[in-house]
């Protein structure tokens, strides 16, 4: 009852008019944003820094938290219409988004994307309100090899869901972790890979290479279809929504997906990416026809799209609950509050509820803000499937090299879009899997730093890896991971012989 009092007066705090204004202008901004490759939600907050400096921490907090979701909105968007996620957690929208445009179905894939967004970061606030101190203080247990394992299980678990061939998903992996280790090692100084190419130093940031891939991938995947003439545009349009079936089918993968989204989040580090990638895995491997997945399985879109949304809730608790950021984001949303007078950390709920509880109660007008936003915009963009391709890509050419330029304001960028787009391009000729690459890049670095640490902490020993129950778990299912598909085969093998 308590809970629910802090609540009802966290609601007071947000249906104030200005607060609505805020968050209702903090997540069409977000949506904006997210829908541009290259920026993404941290960069969005950055920008939008300036501004809260004239606001009270209560108001700038409701505002970055609406460009922080609202970007979680806006990333799937052009993932399923232009194949080219907004940033690295819009990722998963593209497995099943993009087919189900190229099927015809850009309507309800843009709708469920909505939905399954607003489900997930809606039942993601209701979990935050009871359980946020608790989960907090629960990950606080995961150490450097606690987290090492995590990133294997989800690097095993995306690899192993490589359509028809499971080595090519580990391969897909291995490059994305040679990738990761160019620039400065963080712990002895040295430069690796780097070619004497100063820029490189500092590593290739994952957008570049997300941008590339699926951008510059996508462009010249389709070159040879559009100077034949194969590409087909869509002129007519349909209501921007769901059928009775669709709905049916995907409630279930929405519930599950959340609660594992919202965990993920609230891992320090974590992030969305892996989050909507782990979602879709676990729905993959639940499926009665797991082969209908990458083909437009609609099943496909919305469980990562929940699991995304619920993690963006869920990175916000170890910020407010223990001063520590949840994801990039959150680090510039806490140095932000940090500059306005007011200290996250365990003391947040009690010296400030109203600031706390504000945030959370805004949170589900935001969601409800962004879902009204969010469905009648897909109306208008759908539209953009009409303009003709040799219109079209072009425009996606010039926003994969502005977004890429905007990352770093550097032109050896522009080499690497070219070299990774081309990479990408092959890949997609030998069908070899793109998810575990990306993934990879994303968490190479931190794996290989808490890998490190863990070894530091124990002495060289390799013990340390299975002295917790978090670890034994996670190796548990790393295993399963990697051999349930192969299990999977020989049964269908079994099955036919038996047929």
């Amino acid at each position: 009852m308590e809970i629910l009092q802090y609540l009802f007066d966290g609601f007071t705090v947000a249906l104030e008019p200005m607060n609505i204004f805020w968050v209702t202008l903090g997540g069409a901004l977000g949506t904006i944003i997210g829908m541009l490759p290259g920026l993404g939600p941290a960069t969005g907050v950055a920008v939008l820094l300036p501004l809260t400096f004239t606001m009270g921490p209560t108001a700038a907090l409701i505002t970055m938290c609406g460009v922080y979701y609202g970007a979680m909105f806006g990333g799937s968007r052009s993932s399923i219409l232009i194949n080219t996620p907004g940033d690295g957690a819009a990722i998963a929208a593209t497995f099943d988004g993009y087919p189900m445009t190229l099927n015809g179905r850009a309507e309800a894939a843009l709708a469920m994307s909505a939905i399954a967004s607003f489900i997930g970061g809606t039942i993601a606030t209701i979990i935050m309100v009871f359980v946020a101190q608790p989960v907090a203080k629960f990950a606080l247990k995961f150490g450097p090899a606690e987290y090492f394992l995590l990133m294997v299980f989800a690097l095993s678990a995306t690899a192993s869901m490589s359509k028809g061939n499971v080595i090519k998903g580990f391969i897909s992996m291995i490059l994305g972790l040679m990738i990761s280790t160019v620039g400065i090692d963080a712990q002895s100084g040295i430069t690796r890979f780097t070619f004497g190419i100063l820029e490189l130093q500092g590593g290739i940031d994952f957008l570049v290479v997300i941008i590339a891939m699926y951008a510059l991938g996508e462009v010249f995947s389709t070159f040879q279809s559009l100077k034949e003439g194969k590409k087909k545009m869509q002129t007519k349009f349909g209501r921007i929504w769901i059928t009775k079936e669709d709905w049916k089918r995907c409630f279930w993968p929405i519930i599950r997906s959340t609660p594992l989204g919202f965990f993920i989040g609230a891992l320090p580090g974590a992030g969305g990416t892996m989050a909507s990638l782990m979602a879709y895995n676990n729905e993959k491997q639940l499926a009665k026809n797991p082969d209908d997945f990458g083909k437009g399985e609609i099943i496909g879109l919305a469980a990562p799209e929940a699991a995304n949304n619920a993690s963006s809730v869920g990175a916000l608790i170890p910020m407010l609950t223990l001063g520590i950021p949840g994801s990039g984001t959150t680090a510039v949303m806490m140095g932000a509050l940090l500059m306005l007078g007011l200290q996250p950390g365990p003391l947040l709920f009690q010296q400030h509820p109203d600031v706390a509880w504000g945030l959370i109660a805004s949170m589900f007008i935001g969601n409800i803000v962004l879902a009204v936003i969010n469905i009648p915009m897909a109306g208008g963009l759908v539209r953009l499937l009409a303009i003709p391709p040799r219109i079209l890509y072009p425009i996606v050419l010039g926003l994969a090299f502005v977004g890429c330029y905007a990352i770093s304001n550097s032109v050896i960028d522009f080499y690497l879009l070219v070299i990774f787009g081309l990479v990408g391009y092959f890949m997609h000729q030998a069908k070899i899997p793109t998810a575990p690459l990306i993934l990879a890049v994303i968490v190479g670095n931190s794996m290989e730093q808490s890998f490190r640490q863990a070894l530091t902490i124990s002495n060289g020993s390799f013990a340390i890896f299975s002295k917790s129950t978090v670890s034994m778990v996670l190796i548990v299912l790393t295993i399963i991971s990697i051999g349930y598909p192969f299990l999977k085969d020989m049964r269908k093998k079994k099955a036919t012989e038996n047929a």
